[in-house]
């Protein structure tokens, strides 16, 4: 029988709110084969891989993900280019998390993609609510037509629903200790958690880390044959002036 169709804004966020939240329960998250990609890949498998139809800026981190995020973003809109932004957490909408050129999608237009990917997240057993909305995320952007998407990972990296995505660009912001009950109590465990985005070949630029972190990034990036940049010492930057119009800043090679 077919399901009725939310009829809401508000509903279709009581729908997505309905599922579990794993990600945050340490128990389940770090117990064997439950937090996987499976389900997420399973998804978005039965609306034809919509993340794979444009290229992605995947970020990481600790701190300033969430920044460094934003200003991608608004670069890749000003120069021209259809981007699509996935954050969290949200301020005050929930829509905040799924932007277009800085423009949250519209209420109807999130109910009806609501209501198009629910019978998939219905028959898909134990999905979580953030791989709910990662690919409600993905699917939204394949549809608008965007030219690129940033992608900010909502906890760790390596089980990250965000990591089904082969990006363009890895990207990991300072490292610090976070969640720390999830990810590891030193900063090698978390670098370790956070590198897990790093993808083969594929280019990763890091912000200046603690040296055993460091050391960890640039272990996985030599395994996985994907060339490593770090910000402050194969790049440099020379901050000038901020303005309500934008900053400026100078930037070369070291």
């Amino acid at each position: 029988m077919a399901l009725a169709p939310l009829q809401s804004y508000a509903d279709a966020i009581d729908y997505l709110y309905s599922f579990i939240n794993w990600e945050v329960e340490r128990h389940i998250r770090n117990a064997p084969g439950v937090m996987t990609l499976e389900r997420p890949r399973e998804v978005l498998a039965a609306f034809g891989n919509p993340h794979e139809r444009y290229p992605v800026i995947h970020i990481t981190g600790t701190k300033g993900k969430g920044s460094v995020g934003a200003m991608c973003a608004s670069t890749l809109t000003a120069s021209g280019l259809k981007s699509g932004l996935y954050s969290s957490p949200h301020l005050q909408d929930f829509r905040e998390r799924f932007r277009i050129d800085g423009q949250m999608i519209e209420p109807d237009a999130f109910t009806a993609l609501v209501n198009q990917i629910r019978p998939v997240l219905d028959s898909v057993a134990d999905i979580t609510w953030f791989e709910a909305t990662t690919a409600l995320a993905f699917l939204f952007f394949a549809q608008q037509k965007v030219d690129m998407v940033v992608a900010e990972v909502g906890l760790g990296g390596r089980l990250d629903a965000t990591n089904v995505v082969t990006p363009a660009v890895s990207v990991i912001t300072s490292l610090s200790y976070d969640h720390t009950h999830l990810l590891g109590d030193s900063l090698e465990s978390i670098a370790r958690e956070k590198g897990g985005i790093i993808k083969p070949g594929v280019p990763v630029v890091s912000a200046p880390q603690a040296p055993g972190a460091l050391d960890v990034l640039s272990g996985i990036a030599s395994e996985q044959h994907a060339p490593m940049t770090v910000i402050g010492r194969d790049w440099h930057y020379v901050y000038e002036q901020s303005t309500l119009n934008g900053t400026r800043f100078k930037f070369g090679r070291a």
